[in-house]
């Protein structure tokens, strides 16, 4: 497995090109299921995950053709299979988002029950009470979701009873096709719920409210082709908001807006980093002196993103005074603290809480990453480190991240890819 070598230690400086956002590109491919007309994406990052995706829907009978960087056609003109198998769906739990589409038009869906990252349970049964509101009967067996709406699916009343992006999205989706109107009450605010709702709205389906937590939709008979561009991802940019913090130096992040980064971007200001707003983005430097200690709660949007806190939580490590970080999102989100503590963090963690005690410097140390935001945490850490740090199973860096390595050494950094 591929690594890391980080020699920690350069404040970073320079501009980096924000992509396309992983986690609003993946449910705009699975609306591709939805259509038999051609669906174009644009903006799309070359990351894992959304390699993954497509292997998936090309399982199920999608026809796609990259048109240039980022850019792919993709066509579902027939379903030839209806079963999203495991050895594809275990690589990420994205792939649950097949259901909904496939449910809708075909009446008929099988989906391995969905891997991803190990930071707790995140059960889909919020996404199939809702498709058995709107007429699905679902059963499960052998680690697979089978669900069949032989008469086809209806409009429902549909009370989440906890936010659910995968849920939101799922359901809107399915509501898209079914006859009548479906409301989805407490449905997730993300921003990527409201990149999904404008590429169904360019395709013919007719959505109000989404981006609040009242979504409604009106099914219609069947939906066509469309060309969206997926947003820039907000927490890559979060991401490179703290190197640039962590390190002591300045970076612009081409494409990166304020709006959807507000909570992210208030929490830094409390810590003494500066942003602002450029003709191209955002521009993150550390003010003089230390980062001040500060506490974190992660949230469902508009509150703090819990995609945010392992990297927030390597700026912690270096700040002066005490912070406190609260995890109400995951549970096991807090596998990044050993490896951090490697490093010599101080942090001391209760139950969904971890208190950390700033040091005036870390060390450079080997450590394993534990899932997508956790490794990256780690690449952060490493570059305020003093000498070398290793970060080993990159491969969940990489399901999320685009050439993270080549974006940070054209900044400065001392980092290196070590090829298995």
């Amino acid at each position: 497995m591929d690594k890391l070598r980080i020699r920690g230690g350069r404040p970073l400086h320079g501009a980096v090109t924000i992509a396309g956002a992983k986690n609003a590109a993946l449910p705009l491919l699975a609306a591709a299921l939805l259509t038999d007309e051609t669906l174009v994406l644009e903006n799309l990052p070359a990351v894992a995950d959304i390699a993954a995706m497509t292997a998936l829907l090309a399982e199920l009978g999608v026809e796609t053709r990259a048109d240039g960087p980022g850019r792919l056609a993709l066509r579902a003109a027939t379903i030839r299979e209806h079963t999203a198998p495991y050895e594809l769906v275990r690589r990420m739990r994205a792939s649950v988002l097949a259901l909904g589409p496939l449910l809708a038009r075909e009446g008929r869906a099988r989906v391995s029950l969905p891997g991803g990252c190990a930071i707790g349970p995140r059960p889909v049964n919020l996404h199939l009470l809702g498709l058995e509101q709107m007429g699905a009967e679902i059963s499960l067996a052998g680690g697979y979701i089978d669900a069949r709406a032989p008469r086809g699916l209806r409009g429902a009343r549909i009370a989440l009873p906890a936010v659910s992006v995968g849920a939101t999205e799922n359901l809107m989706m399915a509501a898209t096709l079914a006859r009548g109107r479906t409301e989805i009450g407490n449905a997730a605010r993300e921003p990527e719920v409201a990149a999904l709702a404008d590429c169904l709205a360019a395709m013919g389906a007719r959505i109000a409210g989404a981006g609040t937590g009242a979504i409604v939709v009106d099914g219609v008979d069947a939906l066509r082709g469309a060309r969206r561009r997926a947003p820039p991802d907000r927490i890559e940019a979060g991401t490179y908001a703290i190197a640039a913090a962590i390190t002591g130096g300045c970076l612009e992040l081409i494409g990166a807006a304020a709006a959807p980064l507000a909570a992210v971007m208030e929490t830094l200001a409390a810590a003494g980093v500066a942003v602002e707003e450029t003709a191209n983005g955002l521009r993150v430097a550390r003010r003089d002196g230390p980062v001040r200690g500060f506490d974190v709660m992660t949230a469902p949007y508009p509150g703090f993103p819990t995609d945010m806190q392992a990297q927030t939580m390597a700026l912690t490590t270096i700040a002066e005074g005490a912070s406190l970080i609260t995890e109400r999102i995951f549970e096991n989100r807090f596998m990044h603290v050993p490896e951090l503590a490697r490093m010599g963090a101080d942090i001391t963690v209760h139950g969904g809480s971890a208190m950390v005690r700033g040091a005036p410097a870390l060390a450079g140390a080997p450590v394993m990453a534990t899932d997508l935001r956790a490794s990256v945490s780690l690449v952060l850490a490493g570059l305020a480190a003093r000498g070398e740090t290793t970060v080993a199973r990159v491969y969940h860096l990489d399901r999320g991240y685009e050439a993270v390595e080549a974006k940070l050494a054209a900044c400065g950094a001392d980092i290196e890819r070590i090829r298995a």
